[in-house]
């Protein structure tokens, strides 16, 4: 019997540059072992395969994705047994609270030839300056995104009824919570639920709301009250004792895209692109701002600004991801060079080593 597997990101390419939200994701852990070791080194691979055993066992498992290469992983957490393995090499770079007694730095450095590195020092330097330079380009590429997003936010909150938007998201918070609290500190976890990575937007909307009883839609446009609604939802939820998913916007992490609240067993998101979905459940309800909240006709009025600042938009972010791409392009040919120089067996014995070690955690716990 396999556990409970959920995906999501700590971290993310924003409008904001890398954005982390690792503290939130880790805080409660009570074993962290921080990886070390330069790129092509295993890192991902040796996380996978520690997350897979688990899952075999039947511990809940948390994947955390990387936003800059699809294929790999950040981070494995085991939830209930508060134990994880993290990439600590930057951009996410890890601050231990109590090293050696919560925090294990694992340096997989150790596995390769520093003399066959040293031969291609001039080439390593300059990928690596060349994929600083990529990111850069992607997040004020990102930031320009995002300036023509806010233009487009103006238009419909110049059009919004906010007494409205109150009276909806008050209602929602009754009907959510009702009069019920909980006598205890509530648990309040900042995530991502998707990234912009080379490949485009991703998400795990699907994923993380699969064993929900009860799923929200929301649906409206840029500026009417989307992310408002979320963060007045999550203040209710930590005032009454409720432990709450707080899940940012991959673009703009001062946004809010998603609160999942499961011991009620809900989840409310920003149903909109690039995260659109429609209902699939026959328990799914759409919750539509712009019918309550904008004035109508608003689309039509300013069809042609409209128009111009989503092309903007979009524009900016196809661009920013080509930089996110290339970035990864270099990052693939860096990573050749580490991994020529590895000794792929020393880095199976750390692999077993690590293993053992967090079993023989779990068996003490």
């Amino acid at each position: 019997m396999t556990g409970k597997v959920h995906h999501y990101y700590a971290g993310g390419n924003t409008a904001k540059g890398f954005y982390s939200l690792y503290d939130s994701v880790l805080e409660d852990l009570e074993r962290l072992y921080i990886l070390k070791g330069g790129p092509g080194t295993g890192k991902s691979s040796l996380m996978k395969h520690v997350g897979q055993m688990m899952e075999e066992k039947g511990f809940d498992v948390e994947y955390l994705h990387c936003a800059s290469d699809n294929k790999s992983i950040d981070g494995v957490i085991l939830p209930n047994e508060k134990i994880g393995i993290v990439d600590g090499t930057a951009p996410h770079v890890i601050e231990p609270k109590a090293p050696g007694v919560i925090e294990e730095y694992v340096n997989l450095g150790v596995a390769w030839d520093s003399n066959k590195l040293s031969h291609h020092k001039e080439e390593i330097l300059t990928l690596n300056q060349e994929i600083s330079k990529k990111f850069n380009q992607a997040y004020e590429t990102f930031a320009a995104s995002l300036r023509a997003h806010d233009d487009i936010e103006d238009i419909y909150i110049s059009n919004m009824d906010f007494a409205e938007a109150n009276q909806l998201t008050d209602e929602i918070i009754s009907l959510f919570y009702e009069e019920a609290t909980l006598d205890k500190k509530p648990r309040v976890q900042h995530r991502f639920l998707g990234a912009a990575t080379p490949e485009g937007a991703v998400d795990f909307i699907q994923n993380l709301t699969e064993d929900i009883e009860k799923r929200y839609f929301i649906k409206g446009r840029a500026g009417s009250g989307k992310s408002t609604m979320l963060k007045k939802i999550v203040a209710a939820g930590e005032q009454r004792g409720f432990d709450v998913e707080v899940y940012h916007c991959g673009f703009d992490p001062n946004s809010l895209d998603m609160v999942i609240l499961r011991e009620k067993g809900i989840a409310i998101f920003d149903s909109t692109a690039p995260h659109e979905y429609f209902p699939e459940r026959n328990s799914d309800e759409i919750i539509d701002m712009y019918e309550r909240c904008i004035t109508p006709g608003t689309d039509e009025k300013y069809a042609e600004d409209i128009a111009r600042t989503t092309k903007a938009y979009k524009d900016k972010m196809k661009e920013a991801i080509s930089y996110l791409a290339e970035a990864k392009q270099l990052r693939d040919q860096l990573e050749s060079y580490y991994i020529e120089a590895m000794d792929f067996k020393k880095i199976d014995a750390i692999k077993e080593e690590l293993t053992k070690e967090i079993e023989s955690f779990l068996k003490q716990n």
